[in-house]
């Protein structure tokens, strides 16, 4: 009940709403309007409106280096990572030049250029120093760890070697033991003294055995079991030794993996140096399964199977492609080519977001990008909703910015649509003068659909505004707007515009209410995008703003109380905040109390952060 009461008071703070009817005139629209109109029907994937322009994103979701196609995930997320990366400050402070200085002393100790050799202890040592710079992730006390159960595992696998070498001895030992008892032991029996044969007549000095002694005593059979079972346990440690081997070889091949495909590739090539030091058998080949989206990147791409050399061979390979497309970055914005230029930017980004390169760059270079990146996508949106007039605007501000803007297929497009709108509108005044209603109202809903503000359904508008039809409409509008129906008359749209040109009032109430909910649906759009990446304090800041300048939408509401749940402790500390805050006397110290900890529960909270600093400001404040 607690978040849902403080979704209430928040929205009773609100300044706005969805129109707001003008001074001196007008029926005042009720605080909450009721929508039963159904959701607006999806535009189809196939429609050509809004596939005009180039976006930012790659065409494909995979990245080619060194011939090998490297899967770049979900574009959609990439492409919210890639914005974020456009507003961060570059990774310049002593902290990450120590960590890149760090990893490369790493990669220089273990070697096998340097002097000397590589030095396994030395460069083992130093990962704990690089593990301590938080964009390390700690991978490197992760690497570290890797290399001590390898080390572990090696020692366990020379001990059962030496355990080998010791039965093997115990063998040769037994074996000798048992052969001159074969040769010396003879029966002690009464007939012992008498020759046994012929053969022993005639003087071959030697007696042969009787039962019991010799090869036919039970302790020579007793030897060669102990024999049988000394080989048996030497069979059995060797399959031990190499199934020991290949586990932990594959348990530390899959960090290699999991690596690349973080395109961590620093720590791939620190991870492939000291393979090669702690296993030198030459056995590199990775062992992941055939039907595995690491072995098909491989085999699909270049037909043979990855192995450690190989993913060195890469990683090497992509940290040069991400210096290079850095390089053309910069050529490219020196030239005034932003698009060309941030599309550069972007495949770096995507490929080698933790390189150097790509960390290091400064913010005046991205926020160039993120400036043209943001007008692109408006002229985006401006083209989804087939606004022109704005379209033409932000087309013109592009080129100006960008040498490089394919305006062509933008111009090309508002040309299209709009010369498609006048010809509708023109065979519906055809089939008006003609007295074909059905036909005129078909022509000018298309005309209306394709260019909701075409200056030619003004003309068209005053032939019918006579019409049963017209009249009917502007009723239907303004009981729907004396109703607070906002929803349903954005959904009618189409039908109303026609009808209510020309009527000032009326245009005015019809733009605000259509402004509104397009910022409306923006701000839900976002706090969709914010939800589905588990950003749920996020989303539910963007429309808690929205919802305080248009405090009587229902879909707007009905989204906050969905979100209500997984927020209430975020909710509850700045509710907590406000009110020690707007008591009088003003409670600064309990107020400032709860603002850090809804900032501690969602860090980048705007709100947070505003009382937070309005409160420092009465705190400390600035000497004039």
């Amino acid at each position: 009940m607690k978040p849902t009461l403080l979704l209430l008071a928040l929205a009773c703070t609100a300044n706005a709403q969805v129109y707001t009817p003008p001074q001196g005139g007008g029926t005042p629209a009720p605080a909450v309007p009721t929508d039963n109109s159904p959701p607006p029907k999806k535009q189809p994937a196939g429609s050509p409106l809004g596939q005009e322009i180039p976006m930012l994103d790659p065409s494909a979701e995979t990245i080619s280096v060194g011939g090998v196609a490297i899967p770049l995930g979900d574009n959609r997320l990439l492409k919210a990572r890639f914005e974020k990366y456009l507003s961060q400050p570059p990774e310049t402070d002593e902290d990450a030049a120590e960590y890149r200085k760090n990893v490369a002393e790493i990669l220089a100790t273990i070697s096998p250029f340097r002097s000397g050799g590589p030095n396994l202890k030395g460069a083992f040592q130093l990962l704990p120093r690089a593990s301590a710079y938080p964009g390390d992730a700690n991978l490197c006390m992760s690497l570290a760890e890797s290399i001590y159960m390898a080390l572990l595992a090696k020692n366990d696998v020379s001990a059962l070697s030496d355990l080998n070498k010791s039965m093997e001895k115990e063998k040769k030992a037994i074996a000798r033991k048992a052969d001159w008892d074969a040769r010396h032991d003879r029966s002690n029996s009464l007939d012992a003294g008498k020759p046994a044969s012929a053969e022993a007549k005639g003087g071959t000095g030697t007696d042969r055995a009787g039962p019991g002694a010799g090869t036919n005593s039970l302790k020579y059979a007793d030897t060669l079991r102990r024999i049988a079972e000394i080989e048996i346990m030497k069979k059995e440690n060797r399959i031990r030794t190499e199934a020991q081997t290949i586990q932990t070889k594959a348990q530390y091949q899959v960090s290699m993996v999991q690596w690349f495909a973080q395109r961590r590739y620093e720590h791939v090539l620190m991870a492939a140096r000291f393979y090669n030091q702690v296993w030198k058998d030459g056995d590199s080949t990775l062992r992941v399964d055939k039907g595995s989206d690491v072995s098909k990147m491989f085999s699909q791409s270049l037909g043979i199977s990855p192995t450690v050399a190989s993913l060195d061979s890469l990683s090497n390979e992509a940290i040069r492609e991400v210096a290079k497309y850095i390089e053309a970055f910069d050529l490219m914005l020196s030239r005034d080519e932003l698009h060309s230029a941030s599309q550069r930017l972007m495949e770096a980004y995507a490929l080698g977001e933790y390189l150097a390169p790509v960390a290091t760059l400064s913010l005046e270079k991205k926020r160039r990008v993120a400036l043209y990146v943001r007008d692109l996508h408006e002229l985006y949106g401006t083209l989804q909703a087939r606004d022109y007039v704005k379209c033409k605007e932000l087309a013109a501000n592009l080129k100006a910015a960008a040498k490089d803007f394919p305006s062509s297929k933008v111009d090309s497009a508002i040309a299209a649509y709009t010369l498609a709108s006048d010809l509708a509108v023109e065979e519906a005044k055809a089939h008006l003068i003609s007295r074909n209603s059905d036909k005129a109202a078909e022509k000018i809903k298309q005309a209306t659909e394709i260019w909701p503000t075409n200056p030619k359904l003004e003309e068209f508008r005053i032939l019918v505004n006579n019409s049963g039809g017209v009249a009917t409409a502007r009723n239907d509008f303004d009981r729907l707007l004396s109703e607070g129906n906002y929803r349903e008359i954005a959904k009618r749209q189409y039908e109303f515009v026609p009808a209510i040109q020309g009527d000032a009032n009326r245009e005015d109430a019809f733009r605000q209410i259509m402004e509104s909910l397009r910022k409306i649906e923006a701000a839900i759009g976002k706090a969709s995008e914010f939800s589905r990446i588990g950003q749920n304090y996020g989303a539910w800041e963007q429309l808690a703003e929205i919802r305080e300048q248009f405090p009587d939408d229902p879909k707007l509401g009905r989204e906050m109380e969905l979100l209500a749940p997984k927020v209430a402790d975020f909710t509850l500390a700045l509710d907590k905040a406000r009110q020690f805050e707007s008591r009088t006397p003003k409670q600064t110290g309990s107020s400032l109390t709860w603002y850090l900890k809804a900032r501690q529960i969602h860090p980048r909270s705007e709100q947070a952060e505003n009382g937070i600093e309005r409160l420092l400001d009465e705190i400390l404040p600035e000497e004039q």
